[in-house]
């Protein structure tokens, strides 16, 4: 257990918890009633401050202990800060939290906890759904359903494909063990590499560790291994965390280090491609293809030449999305609440040193 683990807790209100909860707007939806009573009742005695998108409070905030951030601009968000000289732990809705380590919150030491886990699931399933996609022609397929014509295709079998996963946390474990599940040939880098180096399963709330065995036989690099990995990967997947080392990780030279006809997926952040020299491989053919559903400026203009490009498949940054992310992202905030009022660790502590 680490000093930022041992900060948390007891709160200042009723029974150790905190005195009053701050909520930003997550996962593009309101609160919900029941929401609210989950987070109530995780909290008894805790007032809940509501915060809009711009920092504007329904409510005092000096004695906000915690904050549940969700959209919130990185002003808005500085804005807050320092009108709540009691803040200790700030909660992050996203599992990425680049935006949330400004120098404001890096001078206070707060304890950040993010979404690990929270979203694993449909992002694994998106990728594997344009893994077969890609392999099984389907876009070729459609085009040839609007040009009524009848010409079968040839596919790939998914059994002689080879997935990369750059990055193995929680969403590049459940890739790998996705695409496994499916017959694909796995590598991975990750920032350690050594055997049996444990692996985070997010299934329920709080990091459980399992063995890397657990990932179907895939064959874990350490970060030195990229190169490796693009030269054998038909699909490049990037999953890892956006920090000073992996912004423009997938540049104009690992773009030359890719596979002939391979193809990229990006459900991470768009920051970690070079746009520029994604665009000149796409245009030249010199990879097959590329898988985007996230840039670096969203959303993305409608006068992107994305758009227009035959072999780039662009979705709106909605590979996390489905039905019981909602859910899951209360029922973690919900548990470390609990835990934060008892003084217990908290699950999904982030480091702020190596930016996740």
């Amino acid at each position: 257990m680490n000093d930022a683990q041992r900060v948390a807790g007891p709160g200042r209100g009723p029974h150790g918890v905190p005195a009053a909860i701050a909520l930003s707007p997550i996962l593009s939806a309101r609160y919900r009633s029941r929401d609210l009573e989950r987070i109530r009742s995780a909290a008894p005695g805790a007032r809940l401050v509501m915060i809009s998108s711009e920092g504007l409070a329904d409510g005092p905030v000096e004695d906000v202990e915690v904050l549940l951030r969700g959209f919130l601009s990185a002003d808005a968000f500085d804005r807050v800060l320092a009108r709540t000289p009691r803040l200790a732990w700030i909660h992050s809705a996203t599992a990425g939290v680049e935006r949330m380590l400004t120098p404001a919150s890096l001078q206070r030491s707060l304890v950040i906890t993010n979404a690990r886990g929270v979203f694993s699931q449909p992002i694994a399933e998106y990728v594997l759904m344009m893994i077969l996609a890609v392999s099984r022609r389907l876009p070729q397929l459609l085009e040839l359903q609007r040009e009524r014509t009848w010409q079968p295709l040839e596919g790939a079998e998914l059994g002689d494909v080879t997935v990369g996963v750059v990055g193995l946390g929680s969403i590049g474990q459940a890739v790998a063990r996705l695409a496994t599940a499916f017959g694909c040939r796995v590598i991975a880098t990750r920032r350690r590499s050594e055997a049996g180096a444990a692996a985070t399963s997010e299934d329920e709330p709080g990091a459980v560790e399992r063995p890397a065995g657990d990932l179907g036989g895939a064959r874990i690099l350490g970060p030195e291994g990229l190169p490796e990995l693009l030269a054998e990967a038909d699909f490049v997947v990037l999953a890892a965390p956006l920090t000073a080392a992996t912004e423009n990780l997938i540049d104009a030279a690992a773009l030359d280090a890719m596979k002939p006809g391979a193809w990229l997926i990006n459900v991470a952040r768009g920051r970690l491609v070079d746009e520029r020299a994604l665009l000149r491989a796409l245009r030249e053919g010199q990879i097959g293809g590329a898988i985007l559903d996230t840039f670096r400026d969203e959303p993305l203009p409608p006068n992107s030449p994305f758009y227009a490009l035959e072999n780039a498949i662009v979705t709106p940054h909605t590979s996390w999305s489905s039905g019981r992310v909602l859910d899951r992202s209360v029922e973690l905030f919900c548990a470390n609440l609990r835990r934060y009022s008892a003084g217990e660790p908290l699950h999904n502590v982030v480091d702020p040193a190596a930016g996740y």
